[in-house]
């Protein structure tokens, strides 16, 4: 019977000292899962132009009509099925009033980086909130990306 004893005593012994090793520390490691590119607590994240190579991004005051019918058919193909182009939300945020609401670099951050986006953006995360289901990364070029803006700015009234 002692033999039995001892012997739970020491995988009880181990499994503690195993689980305290492995345990979560919070000041220990977290660091690196937020974002291990930059020094512990700071971020080089900027919200009001996203995450992604789109930084000052300057647009006609003009319509360019072939850039937003272009940006139209990707519209038909690729975003219809979760978007509306009215305010009203479907599977996705309708996009009435995006364009006065994100600045372009925004937008286009979103459109060819979505995933980081996500993960990152405090406005994406709340969208994400509000709708339930992620946003599938579309696999759209950046001339595809700005086609799309232009389209969005022309059903916000643009000409």
């Amino acid at each position: 019977m002692k033999l039995n004893q001892l012997t739970v005593l020491s995988v009880v012994i181990v499994l503690g000292l195993f689980i305290s090793a492995c345990g979560n520390d919070s000041s220990n490691g977290s660091q690196l899962t937020k974002n291990s590119n930059t020094p512990a607590g700071k971020s080089n994240y900027d919200a009001k132009f996203g995450e992604g190579k789109f930084k000052d991004v300057v647009l006609d005051e003009k319509l360019n009509e072939s850039m937003a019918d272009a940006g139209n058919k990707t519209f038909t193909a690729k975003c219809a099925a979760c978007h509306k182009l009215t305010e009203e939300k479907l599977v996705g945020p309708g996009w009435k009033g995006v364009t006065s609401k994100r600045l372009p670099a925004w937008i286009l951050n979103f459109i060819t980086n979505t995933d980081e986006m996500i993960n990152k953006d405090p406005e994406a995360q709340a969208q994400l909130e509000i709708c339930l289901v992620r946003m599938p990364n579309q696999s759209l070029s950046d001339d595809d990306a700005r086609s799309l803006l232009e389209f969005m700015r022309k059903n916000d009234g643009v000409k």
